[in-house]
């Protein structure tokens, strides 16, 4: 009697358990990037007002820690969709495959990384090269030698004699922020390479993998790695939340310190801030599309294939993300200051979100 009983009461739990978690949540759970935040928050207004799913609930908490909560299960506890300012990592992709979660990827648009400052202050002309000896925790010895040292700079005239003699601060992104991620990437790398022994390094890494020495190569690519992508904790770069309007006001509060976050936040704060040129490129909209702008990255948003079904809206919500009048050149996201893909890329994603294509291992290669 006692296991019949207990066997009845263990089945209600499972069908409770059941019913909450096919109805306990009704509108779309979204997170991840600052830099997508505001181009997902006047889709999913739109979506709200349009259609007959409530408005999605997004919350920014940057690339990486949005692809944590993602990736961390399935269930109505867990986010349907999040957005990355970079593409996701294989170590993520792993990470979700190893709870049940299937994925899909949608490339939306570009943006551009942004090294800014108050317009109260003159306009900059920067390096990667510069941005690299400014903000590495270790830089090459001054001596010439092929070594490094803990980076001695305190002003950018110490990094470039043609650069103001003001004090080096830089207010960033944390480390769970994608536009962190792509800018030790893109900015920081692409100035680290200009060292032609760092280059080597990461040169023979690659010889080393060919070899077929991947313990060779592996040690080399770390080590390049820990050189070019390591900020410095001296104090000259300032993390500041995943919050980049925090750091405009930082801007208009400290006209000599620089600022990075995405081109969506300089054209929204155009009459505050100023973007510097880099390599002689200001950051502009027809920069970052042709490419000539340096520090440009993709953004992405990635779909819970699992949700489908469970949670209403989400093929509703991805299908009006997707439409030429949102993401195409012409759409509403490019008045906010997205750079809309190429006409193949939007269809190849477009068809991809449609027939919901699941991200693999092999996509990564």
């Amino acid at each position: 009697m006692k296991t019949l009983k207990l066997a009845t009461a263990i089945a209600v739990s499972a069908l409770t358990l059941s019913s909450v978690t096919v109805s306990a949540r009704d509108n779309i759970s979204i997170v991840g990037s600052s830099t997508v935040y505001p181009f997902a928050t006047v889709v999913a207004e739109k979506f709200g007002k349009t259609t007959q799913f409530k408005t999605p609930t997004i919350e920014s908490t940057g690339s990486g820690g949005g692809a944590k909560l993602f990736c961390s299960g399935n269930g109505v506890s867990h986010p349907d969709i999040t957005n990355a300012s970079r593409r996701m990592k294989l170590s993520e992709l792993k990470k979700c495959q190893a709870n049940g979660t299937d994925v899909v990827e949608v490339l939306i648009g570009f943006d551009g990384i942004v090294v800014a400052n108050s317009n109260k202050s003159k306009q900059l002309e920067l390096t990667r090269k510069d941005l690299f000896l400014a903000l590495a925790k270790e830089v090459p010895n001054t001596d010439g030698s092929e070594t490094l040292i803990p980076n001695p700079y305190q002003t950018w005239k110490d990094v470039n004699p043609t650069l103001p003699a003001s004090k080096i601060a830089v207010f960033g992104p944390p480390p769970t922020s994608g536009t962190r991620d792509a800018f030790v990437e893109l900015g920081m790398e692409g100035g680290c390479k200009k060292v032609s022994w760092i280059k080597d390094i990461s040169s023979a890494s690659k010889k080393a993998k060919k070899a077929g020495d991947k313990a060779l190569s592996k040690s080399l690519k770390n080590k390049y790695k820990g050189i070019c992508h390591t900020i410095r904790e001296d104090g000259a770069y300032i993390e500041s939340g995943e919050n980049d309007n925090l750091i405009v006001q930082k801007l208009t509060k400290n006209p000599d310190s620089l600022g990075i976050f995405g081109f969506s936040f300089l054209e929204e704060n155009a009459s505050k801030v100023q973007g510097s040129l880099i390599e002689g490129n200001e950051p502009t909209f027809e920069t970052i599309s042709s490419k000539s702008y340096p520090i440009s990255r993709p953004l992405y948003f990635y779909v819970k294939k699992n949700h489908i079904g469970v949670v209403p809206g989400i093929e509703e919500y991805v299908t009006e993300f997707t439409k030429d009048s949102t993401w195409g050149p012409e759409g509403y996201l490019a008045e906010r200051g997205m750079i809309p893909l190429s006409d193949e890329l939007r269809a190849k994603y477009s068809k991809n979100a449609k027939e919901l294509v699941t991200l693999t291992e092999a996509d990564f290669n």
